[in-house]
């Protein structure tokens, strides 16, 4: 049965929170020590650590390094490192990637499955429980029980605000989106919602190619084109939820049409798709990435010549938003990349051309190495929005407002 989510049970969850901040910061510490650090009453700290223990989010230790007189040693908590506290989610087009982390923030696992592209939002949920499950060591039968999830940090295909995957979610633009209620109703948490290329973004910015760096530009070259900015050490939304979108940038006036309504797209150059049809009517017979990547590898004329022309057109693109933003790294991932130098070589000539001189010896090409949980674990991130970068973003539903309308997770 739910508990009603009223001004005492927010100010309980805050307490726990302040409890398990302190365990991590500190590490093991006693029933005295955290109450000296934390400033509640005896009472209310014990009977938040009897809930936390139940709930397995925080384990019982025997310190040996603290003597307690002639008595037993001195009893120390600690999180437990096997109990989930954040999930990340990636819904791409066709395929689906998790990550989920520990107390200690650490990765646990990771698992990733393809699916179909119009495969419906209940089967992808269920198939998205069934990997977390797997990383968890729960079977697909079994409800799944991590004591101290908190939220679950989400990306989808297309703008996230009013639009998704270029479909209006609904007539009012704050309705949520299918799969926040889906995984609202599956894992009985806040479910936070952001442009699963943007989360890769702020992946590679956290955890991989570009961690450290304070102005990055992410592309990715996928079956979709899109990507994120970090700009001034801050991951970059913009109004509505639409920055990032290069794919719609026009680099070609009047050419194909874009599943975004317009034309000239990059995205009808540079996807997946666009160039696997483009080498199809050269005369290739690549019927997927890998198969491409072999005709590359062989010298094949036919694939070296196409990457060259679709390499220089995302090179005139980058410089263009670099003339713009002015980056110091760009990080390139998806599948596409997998073509190697005869992709980025071009890419890198273009950039050069086209960026304006002062900058040309002071922006960092670079290749993504996060893979495909990327944006899974920029969805982590999300949740735990600790990292400097998100200081200025949004956290997306504003949690007390959706902890109002989520299951306690206390029965």
């Amino acid at each position: 049965m739910s508990q009603p989510r009223g001004p005492l049970s927010q100010l309980r969850r805050g307490h726990e929170e302040l409890v398990l901040g302190l365990l991590r910061k500190h590490g093991p510490l006693s029933r005295g020590e955290l109450g000296k650090h934390c400033g509640l009453s005896r009472t209310t700290l014990y009977d938040i650590l009897a809930e936390l223990v139940a709930d397995g989010a925080v384990v019982t230790a025997t310190s040996q390094d603290t003597p307690r007189g002639r008595g037993r040693p001195a009893e120390t908590l600690t999180l437990n490192p096997d109990a989930g506290q954040a999930i990340g989610i990636d819904f791409a087009r066709r395929g689906l990637h998790v990550a989920a982390v520990n107390l200690a923030h650490e990765v646990i696992g990771a698992a990733s499955e393809p699916h179909d592209a119009d495969l419906p939002w209940e089967q992808r949920v269920e198939l998205a429980g069934r990997l977390v499950g797997s990383l968890t060591g729960i079977g697909s039968g079994a409800a799944l029980r991590l004591g101290a999830l908190e939220a679950v940090g989400v990306g989808v295909v297309g703008p996230v605000g009013g639009q998704v995957g270029g479909q209006a979610q609904d007539e009012d633009e704050d309705a949520p989106h299918p799969v926040q209620v889906l995984l609202r109703e599956r894992f009985g948490v806040p479910v936070l919602l952001d442009n699963n290329t943007r989360l890769a973004a702020l992946g590679e910015a956290i955890w991989g190619a570009a961690a450290g760096d304070q102005d990055v530009l992410y592309l990715r070259l996928s079956h979709g084109v899109g990507g994120g900015l970090v700009v001034g050490g801050s991951l970059h939304r913009g109004a509505y939820g639409m920055s990032g979108e290069f794919g719609h940038i026009t680099v070609e006036p009047g050419g194909a049409r874009c599943d975004c309504g317009g034309t000239g797209c990059l995205e009808t150059v540079a996807s997946i798709r666009a160039v696997l049809d483009a080498y199809r009517a050269a005369g290739g017979r690549a019927a997927d990435v890998p198969e491409l990547v072999k005709a590359v590898r062989s010298g094949e004329e036919t694939a070296l010549g196409l990457l060259s022309g679709v390499g220089a057109r995302i090179g005139e693109t980058l410089a263009a938003v670099c003339n713009a933003i002015g980056p110091s790294v760009i990080v390139i991932g998806g599948e596409l990349v997998e073509t190697g130098a005869a992709l980025s070589e071009p890419i890198e000539r273009a950039l050069h051309e086209h960026v304006i001189p002062v900058s040309r010896h002071r922006v960092s090409l670079r290749s993504a190495t996060l893979g495909e949980v990327a944006g899974a674990l920029g969805g982590i991130a999300l949740v735990l929005h600790e990292s400097p970068l998100l200081s200025r973003y949004p956290a997306g539903p504003d949690l007390a407002e959706d902890l109002s309308m989520t299951p306690s997770r206390h029965p």
